[in-house]
């Protein structure tokens, strides 16, 4: 059974766009989104749609009362796609800030992914 985790961000509607990168940290982005919606976060949302302008994704992101971004690295495709079209990213978390490596490794391991939200979750659950 999957135990909620609450944000402590006071907000229900949460959009969590995550980077989804072709290295191990894009990878965990995405993995780690996909974790937090599982457990109630928030709504895990397409990035890409939105760098394409989806009526419909717009739509659902400007619903949204708080917007998370999840980026791999510094490169922060997720948080620029979002600000270029328009919308402010209220918290951006960057896995490779965490301690964890880039590389082209693509088969994440469940420590890597474990390690990852559990990072993050101490992000999100100290604001």
């Amino acid at each position: 059974m999957v135990e909620d985790t609450k944000c402590s961000c006071g907000s229900a509607n949460v959009a969590i766009f995550p980077c989804v990168g072709a290295s191990n940290v894009g990878q965990l982005s995405n993995k780690v989104a996909i974790e937090l919606e599982k457990q109630n976060f928030g709504n895990l949302m397409c990035t890409v749609g939105i760098g394409a302008r989806v009526p419909g994704l717009m739509k659902s992101a400007e619903a949204s009362e708080r917007i998370i971004a999840i980026d791999g690295c510094p490169v922060n495709c997720a948080s620029k796609t979002l600000e270029l079209a328009g919308f402010k990213v209220d918290r951006h978390i960057v896995i490779s800030e965490l301690g964890i490596k880039k590389n082209k490794d693509k088969n994440l391991k469940d420590s890597e992914i474990s390690e990852a939200l559990e990072k993050t979750l101490e992000i999100l659950q100290s604001e």
